[in-house]
């Protein structure tokens, strides 16, 4: 069996992955792209390049296991524990696996696209930008996806909507006090047992401890499991596969904001 990991630096979708792998122990070979030069869509042994953008997370990792692409950071998390024999990402009772799916939802469904449009307006916007035109027609012309190519236009060409962005920001801050609430009981991780909803809340989460800070200041709790998260040894092997200085500030076009509500 052939297998590749292609990710960007390990943040959002891409860490989740990234420490999940690392939990797995499994010998799978990671490639790690550029995703502000469009690498994600020009991926070699890719025939159906339609496989690359079936995915919600926009810039998310690809698994491409014997030619087949896979996306979606959660789903890839589920397959890495799986084949791994169960790594302890999962747990073993069906209700708290579907409490966990649920909280997982949850968090791609309305803090992933809120966190990557706060980070992409904080970090990436200015890099793409600067793109030249021919350039960046070329990067776009590659991406299957319309809402996807959509995100990256708007970046380029600085469109900014205020009510996005305070939108954006309150959903951060529920993310947080809903976590605050839910290790309220004393518990260690979030569904008891460490497993994929640490990973993919702490991935989306990281990142926006450092651009909004505010939204947790009073949330001891959270600040506390967001450490005990990153200091986790897959979490903490995830990070040092980092290219840059700051990898939690590394952000790409992610979800459309939109279709979440």
């Amino acid at each position: 069996m052939s297998a590749v990991l292609y990710h960007g630096e390990p943040n959002g979708a891409s860490l989740t992955v990234l420490a999940a792998l690392a939990q797995s122990g499994l010998d799978i070979e990671c490639r790690p792209i550029d995703l502000l030069s469009g690498e994600r869509h020009a991926l070699p042994g890719i025939s159906d390049p339609i496989a690359l953008d079936l995915c919600i997370e926009g810039e998310g990792p690809v698994l491409v296991i014997d030619g087949e692409a896979m996306t979606e950071s959660v789903f890839l998390a589920q397959y890495l524990d799986e084949a791994a024999g169960g790594a302890g990402l999962q747990p073993a009772d069906a209700y708290a696996r579907w409490e966990m799916m649920m909280w997982c939802r949850q968090i791609t469904e309305r803090l992933s696209p809120a966190a990557a449009l706060l980070g992409n307006l904080a970090t990436s916007q200015h890099a793409i930008a600067c793109i030249p035109d021919i350039d960046f027609a070329n990067l776009t012309a590659c991406i299957v996806s319309d809402d996807l190519r959509q995100r990256w236009q708007a970046l380029k060409d600085d469109v900014v909507d205020s009510a996005q962005i305070a939108d954006s920001e309150t959903k951060v801050a529920s993310a947080v006090e809903r976590c605050e609430k839910q290790l309220a009981d004393g518990r260690e991780w979030l569904m008891g047992t460490f497993s994929i909803a640490d990973l993919v809340t702490c991935s989306w989460l990281a990142g926006m401890q450092l651009l909004r800070p505010c939204a947790f200041a009073q949330a001891p709790l959270a600040n506390a499991w967001l450490a005990r998260t990153l200091a986790q040894p897959c979490v903490a092997a995830a990070l040092a596969r980092s290219t840059v200085s700051e990898p939690l500030r590394a952000w790409a076009p992610g979800p459309e904001i939109n279709r979440w509500g």
